[in-house]
């Protein structure tokens, strides 16, 4: 097995300054309110939102190549985004769209391809991978067939991205493999699924006979290591969810009273915040160390299960913690915390569990597994 290589972890100025930016923008449009009325249907927040996201900002093309109108950014830069989002359960298709499915076209080398990234880093259109969002890098892949003449049928279950999304990106089995195909979102039938992460809402997305246009003939990599960088950036969105409900907890139990105390000054809640806090630090590092590996090109299965199977399990823990520690008003609808403890739990099964990723772990450091080893949530 090598050894783990040299990635320089410390912050930039310019991840330092996108972070701020980010935070900013947030914190100016997407009132936590106007996230806890899409749980009523209220919708209205997204398409303002991702427009000042993607066009104002330009953060849709931040993994597109310059030569093809994106910023030509790395997977650190997006970490440092998704981190912000967690903090914020924004509702903007940010990993599927420009993470996932970019990721996905930038396999391919066929000018549609490049046309469609192009589109995507103007902020002008939005796609996404169908495939459930369950899927992990080593899931089954195909849920639609395509002809020779490429028209595409089939059912993807519960696809994070189609509600938003202008270009659908189908993987389909074909005579010879996996092929790539691009499909128009009106070409197929997306139907809403009431969803536990709302701020992630998925679709069904049903293909009867739809034209495609074949990007990529032989993909089964390409999609599975788009799930691979996938599942190693949602783990920044996920420190970004613990990082909230740390600092909530905190704030929150400097204030509040009980027995003539602060709630916060008991022991017994001083060492559940303190293990929290190293937990929530552990996975920051373990995020960071992904993202970096992911730039790098290096140790990247590695990095990218180990954050994967550890920073999911840490943001539910940190959220649960949120919700109790915050008492009554934590369990009330009016607070945010019961958000960010859907987004946490949605977050863990998204992209494969941990379970899924620590069993591919073992067999990567040459561990063996027991099948009843493997937890499902």
């Amino acid at each position: 097995m090598s050894t783990a290589p040299d990635l320089d972890l410390l912050p930039t100025d310019i991840e330092d300054d996108l972070r701020t930016t980010v935070r900013d923008l947030l914190a100016d449009r997407c009132p936590v309110g106007a996230v806890t009325a899409m749980y009523d249907g209220d919708r209205s927040v997204v398409a303002p939102l991702w427009k000042a996201f993607a066009v104002e900002l330009g953060l849709s093309g931040l993994l597109v190549p310059e030569a093809l109108g994106g910023a030509g950014a790395s997977a650190i830069e997006a970490a440092a985004v998704l981190e912000e989002l967690g903090r914020t359960c924004a509702p903007v298709p940010f990993l599927t769209s420009s993470v996932i499915a970019t990721t996905t076209l930038l396999g391919s080398d066929h000018d549609a391809a490049r046309a469609a990234l192009g589109d995507l880093a103007s902020g002008e259109r939005t796609a996404a991978l169908v495939v459930p969002l369950s899927t992990g890098p080593d899931g089954d892949l195909p849920c639609v067939t395509a002809t020779d003449d490429g028209r595409l049928t089939g059912t993807a279950r519960s696809v994070g991205g189609a509600l938003e999304a202008d270009l659908l990106v189908v993987p389909a089995a074909t005579q010879d493999g996996l092929g790539l195909y691009l499909v128009e979102q009106n070409a197929a039938w997306v139907e809403p699924v009431t969803s536990l992460d709302m701020a992630r809402q998925v679709a069904d997305v049903s293909l009867d006979g739809a034209a495609g246009q074949l990007i990529n003939g032989d993909a089964e990599a390409v999609v599975r290591a788009a799930l691979l960088t996938g599942a190693g950036l949602l783990a920044s969105e996920q420190v970004g969810v613990a990082r909230w409900c740390l600092e909530e907890t905190v704030a929150y139990l400097k204030v509040r009273r009980q027995f003539g105390r602060v709630v916060g000054g008991f022991q017994a809640i001083k060492h559940r915040l303190a293990d929290l806090y190293a937990e929530v630090e552990c996975a920051s590092a373990t995020a960071r160390y992904a993202a970096a590996a992911l730039a790098a090109r290096e140790d990247v299965p590695i990095a990218t299960r180990v954050a994967a199977a550890y920073c999911s399990d840490v943001a539910v823990h940190a959220a649960e913690e949120a919700v109790q520690l915050h008492g009554g008003i934590g369990m009330t609808w009016e607070h945010p915390t019961h958000l960010y403890l859907k987004k946490a739990k949605a977050d863990q099964i998204a992209l494969g569990t941990p379970g899924a990723h620590r069993a591919a772990l073992a067999s990567l450091v040459d561990l063996t597994v027991d099948a009843a080893d493997v937890r499902v949530v």
